[in-house]
């Protein structure tokens, strides 16, 4: 049967030495091996008794309840509470990086935010978040959801969709058509960039369209103004009569 010094165990669990006399001090953790000298060595047992005591102190549970929990939970049962620990942590990290990408998003989009928009979006994105998902069946609502672009991820596709409505911004900012050569550019961007989006389902890149034009406060969608979707339809339109002229 195998035995660890303190040393020993404080270097493979990395916790230190004063921590584990701490234990042994309060009846946490007594080593449960004496040699001749009466020097104390921990068992393969103590090492698992460490290992939940770790676990559980990751849990933010005070040492006193974690004594009375050692002997009532197996280490399964310590595994998945901490496994569930986790995940809560990994959904909370998620949040918070979508929420930060949001907010990167949206200075690339409208450049200098005031309190006021960042705290307004925060609030629709609380109480608004996915609403147009009530407009679609629930084979459209699963294929949406993976392909769309979002102000919270950092992905190519959202990229592109984010210079493109910039395009649109300055184009309008200097009074320039969509019936022009960059608003046919634009155009023929956004025709592929939708194509890629919706793999080419055209049905449902229209019954899409018409759910964006919808007010935000009522889709729960990034809030684009009518006047930018309006340009943006135009480019669309202007783009494919000159791409079919071109086929003819």
């Amino acid at each position: 049967m195998s035995h660890w010094t303190t040393g020993q165990v404080s270097k493979q669990s990395n916790v230190s030495v004063r921590t584990l006399r701490y234990y042994d001090q309060i009846g946490l953790l007594t080593p449960s091996f004496k040699d001749e000298s009466g020097r104390r060595f921990y068992s393969e047992e103590d090492l698992f008794t460490l290992e939940k005591i770790t676990l559980l102190k990751s849990l933010m549970l005070p040492l006193e309840e974690i004594q009375n929990l050692l002997d009532k939970l197996s280490y399964r049962e310590i595994l998945k509470a901490h496994y569930n620990h986790l995940q809560e942590q990994l959904s909370s990290l998620q949040t918070s990086i979508s929420n930060t990408t949001s907010l990167i998003n949206m200075i690339d989009l409208e450049g200098e935010l005031s309190w006021k928009r960042i705290s307004h979006l925060v609030q629709t994105a609380k109480h608004n978040s996915k609403k147009w998902i009530e407009y679609f069946e629930d084979d459209e609502r699963n294929f949406l959801e993976q392909a769309l672009p979002s102000i919270g991820k950092g992905d190519q596709i959202t990229q592109q969709y984010i210079s493109l409505l910039r395009r649109i911004e300055w184009c309008q900012q200097h009074s320039i058509l969509p019936e022009s050569v960059a608003g046919y550019q634009i155009g023929c961007e956004l025709i592929a960039v939708s194509n890629d989006t919706f793999d080419g389902n055209e049905e449902l890149m229209n019954k899409f369209w018409e759910v964006r034009k919808m007010p935000s406060e009522t889709t729960g969608l990034y809030p684009i103004t009518d006047q930018s979707l309006e340009f943006a339809e135009r480019c669309m339109i202007y783009a494919e009569q000159l791409l079919n002229k071109e086929n003819e």
